[in-house]
């Protein structure tokens, strides 16, 4: 039968398959029992008995799980190998260390490139050719280092923002991962189908395969009858011969040799091609049963990505919500804040409004009760202020008769203007007022 196809050809005819590495990892179960750890058979007492200040406390304890889990999702992203920033939202800072050292590398490939696409002759290696080709491969070892670090210095800085965020910022994280993970879900999707694709061709050719190898296997049999039937005619013609030392003896036994030879030839066909087809249709179950599987986890990959996608949209809202009510919880304690303060003000002030009544109430029954002694102190006051007049009075008399003996001057004149009103500023009790004197006794010294 002259086909190309032959079951038994040992040149290998595969082709290179990319190798896969998976890295399972055990974050992620960690992060679920960590996540289980977080129910709280007090739930119903909490809400219950809620005040302002235990919002407080929750929401810094959904911070401490948020930042817990984002803290395990960075690192489970480098358990399975997940690109860093392309599963992280970085911000301008931490990408800018990526893109420059994604960049230095660039230009570092191109100036190597540069240098040695300068022609090798004698005249450019006189001039450094082969030096400069040095220096540029140095540069990009350095900055092939720095580019492989870069991816480390940007988590590094993305983990110290994250460890002092907000709620806000944490959940927007979340929101973040959780897009890229619909998309990375979504390539995992067609990679499989890919998969799927490529063993439906392995079952098709494998089916094939094993209908030939059937067909070759009944052409050997229908060989092998054959050659039975030629070998049973050989023994029995070997049988007939009684000259054993005869050459038809020898002819005999050659020609049987000969037909047992191909008669083992063919039962060793027969078998590998019963073998193969036994392989064959193995392998059409086994692709079978992996295509099943392969089905059953895309459709599983498709329900979580479909999922996923939905709900973090509405989580998107939902988290607004939450942020919101949180705002609206810290506007609400400073406006009590506010109402507290302004109450104990009022409570300051009204203290100070009454007792600047009492203190003046107090003040003018002080002036009121004073006014006596202020008379008593002022008659003595005046008492003392005519005697001392009297005094000066009668001083005045002897030092103006004193100069009048000694100098022969009447100092009366002299002395005259400071007594002239005497009688007017101090009258005495027995002296009407005159009715040219304006009355100022009844002047009000409130108005």
């Amino acid at each position: 039968m002259a086909d190309d196809f032959d079951l038994l050809e040992t040149a290998s005819s595969e082709k290179s398959q990319e190798k896969v590495d998976v890295n399972w990892g055990k974050t992620i179960d960690q992060m679920k029992s960590r996540l289980s750890q977080e129910q709280d058979p007090q739930t119903r007492q909490k809400i219950l008995n809620a005040t302002l200040d235990d919002v407080v406390k929750m929401a810094e304890t959904d911070r401490s799980t948020l930042l817990d889990a984002i803290k395990d999702l960075t690192d489970y992203q480098d358990e399975v190998g997940i690109i860093f920033e392309k599963f992280s939202s970085l911000n301008a800072e931490e990408q800018k260390v990526i893109d420059d050292a994604q960049k230095a590398l660039e230009r570092a490939k191109i100036e190597l490139e540069d240098a040695e696409n300068v022609k090798d002759t004698w005249w450019n290696n006189l001039f450094g050719r082969k030096s400069r080709i040095k220096k540029k491969e140095e540069e990009l070892k350095e900055a092939q280092k720095t580019r492989d670090a870069a991816d480390n210095k940007a988590k590094a800085m993305f983990q110290e923002r994250i460890e002092s965020a907000d709620v806000q910022t944490l959940l927007g994280e979340l929101s973040y991962k959780s897009q890229a993970a619909v998309t990375r879900l979504k390539n995992r999707e067609v990679e499989i189908k890919e998969v799927e694709d490529r063993l439906q061709d392995a079952i098709e050719e494998a089916s094939k395969n094993h209908t030939k190898a059937l067909e070759k296997k009944a052409e050997t049999e229908e060989k092998l009858e054959e050659q039975y039937a030629l070998l049973k005619q050989a023994r029995q013609a070997l049988e007939e011969v009684t000259d054993k030392q005869s050459t038809q003896y020898s002819e005999a036994i050659g020609k049987v040799t000969q037909i047992e030879q191909k008669v083992e030839e063919l039962e060793g066909l027969r078998n590998a091609y019963i073998t193969l087809a036994a392989s064959k249709d193995s392998f059409v179950h086994k692709h079978n049963l992996t295509i099943k599987v392969l089905t059953s986890l895309r459709s599983n990959l498709q329900t979580h990505r479909a999922k996923l996608k939905s709900d973090t949209e509405e989580r998107l809202k939902y988290y607004d919500g939450y942020i919101v009510a949180l705002k609206a919880r810290t506007d609400q304690e400073f406006a009590a804040i506010l109402e507290h303060l302004g109450v104990k003000t009022d409570e300051h002030i009204g203290e100070t409004l009454a007792s600047m009544h009492t203190a003046s109430a107090k003040a003018r029954q002080s002036m009121m009760d004073n006014i006596p002694v202020h008379e008593k102190v002022m008659k003595g006051v005046y008492g003392s202020y005519a005697e001392a007049l009297q005094e000066i009075r009668e001083k005045d008399a002897t030092i103006r008769q004193n100069f009048a003996d000694r100098y022969g001057i009447d100092m009366k004149e002299l002395f005259e203007e400071y007594y002239a009103d005497d009688k007017k500023q101090n009258p005495t009790p027995e002296t009407p007022k005159k009715p040219s004197e304006p009355d100022t006794s009844g002047d009000d010294l409130l108005s």
